[in-house]
């Protein structure tokens, strides 16, 4: 009996420790404080979600701040309201509710349950996939209009060049003149605005601005090439396939496109970089057979050599080596003339 006494008296202490030390390890500034959140609601942790939203409703509708008239009773009111409103926000959420659950249940790991408090309050709430789908937007506007500026660029210049001017304003001359039949008499302006109208589209139509100065496609631009990524993979691979069976396998001769491949490759240049060098200049490559690794390191040193003879004849060179020559390299002051 007294064993049986001492037992009971045990439990009773135990829990009231467990009791005492699970509220004591309630961390203060996180979840509902101090207070337990499903006390606050008066719900137990098996309550569903539809029963923390019943209770809150209840609770909500009995201490709103706007029932009561008496300053004091509006002011406990207010806390109190503020209460449910935090525990109800905190246990309404799957996931934090669940962090809630495992620090009542892990009350020791004091700074792991402030890191997942913080982390999920100062976390984004905007999707991922829709902060990444902005700014790829942003990408590939800005990428699409830097090209346009690119191109407008280059048809300007080609206007002011007087080769390609010339030509143009010959056919602009003759499109104004027809244009002009049967029609009012315009004015100096308006005839020079109309002209370079007309040069501008000639020089479109005729000339061939080939790479980063290219008319831009939308095709080139970010979500495109992202869309289209499974297809690109899918040539990038066919192409390396029938390389490596006609041409190691099979033992083929180069066609024309696989000459100039190996040249720019040679070379190191990008795509953009080797379609803007002359057609005439690209045929003198095939013509001296580049894209063979022998002969292309032959022309490599030549042109080498070539390279330096001009950089030696060159005036603003010499006097840079007469000045290195007499007063070192870095060395430069106001008496030296």
């Amino acid at each position: 009996m007294i064993l049986k006494f001492k037992l009971i008296v045990f439990i009773c202490l135990t829990w009231q420790f467990v009791s005492v030390y699970t509220h004591d390890h309630l961390l203060e500034g996180i979840y509902c404080g101090k207070r337990n959140c499903y006390e606050v609601l008066g719900i137990t942790r098996e309550a569903t979600k539809s029963e923390v939203g019943k209770s809150y409703r209840q609770l909500a509708k009995k201490f709103h701040p706007d029932l009561h008239r008496n300053p004091e009773d509006k002011k406990e009111a207010e806390e109190k309201f503020k209460e449910i409103a935090t525990a109800y926000e905190i246990l309404r959420d799957d996931e934090e509710r669940s962090d809630y659950d495992y620090m009542l249940d892990n009350p020791q790991e004091y700074y792991a349950h402030y890191y997942r408090y913080y982390r999920r309050r100062m976390a984004p709430k905007v999707d991922v996939r829709i902060v990444l789908a902005v700014t790829i937007t942003i990408i590939s506007v800005i990428q699409y209009y830097s090209a346009w500026s690119k191109y407008e660029t280059a048809i300007k210049y080609f206007m002011t060049v007087p080769k390609y001017r010339n030509k143009a304003l010959e056919i602009a001359k003759i499109v104004s003149k027809e244009n002009s039949k049967g029609k009012v008499k315009k004015t100096k302006l308006e005839l020079k605005e109309e002209q370079d109208q007309i040069i501008r589209r000639v020089i479109e139509e005729n000339m061939d601005i080939r790479g980063a100065y290219a008319k831009p496609i939308i095709i080139d631009i970010l979500w495109v090439q992202l869309i289209i990524l499974p297809y690109t993979i899918a040539v990038y691979i066919y192409w390396y396939l029938r390389w490596f069976w006609k041409f190691i396998i099979l033992k083929q001769p180069y066609g024309e496109e696989e000459k100039f491949y190996l040249i720019r490759k040679f070379m190191r240049l990008g795509e953009n970089q080797f379609d803007i060098i002359d057609d005439r200049v690209r045929q003198s490559f095939l013509d001296e057979k580049l894209w063979l690794k022998e002969n292309f390191l032959i022309w490599k040193e030549r042109k080498d050599e070539e390279a330096k003879k001009a950089l030696a004849e060159n005036n603003k060179y010499k006097q840079y080596r007469r000045y290195v020559k007499q007063h070192g390299i870095g060395r430069m002051t106001f008496d030296d003339s």
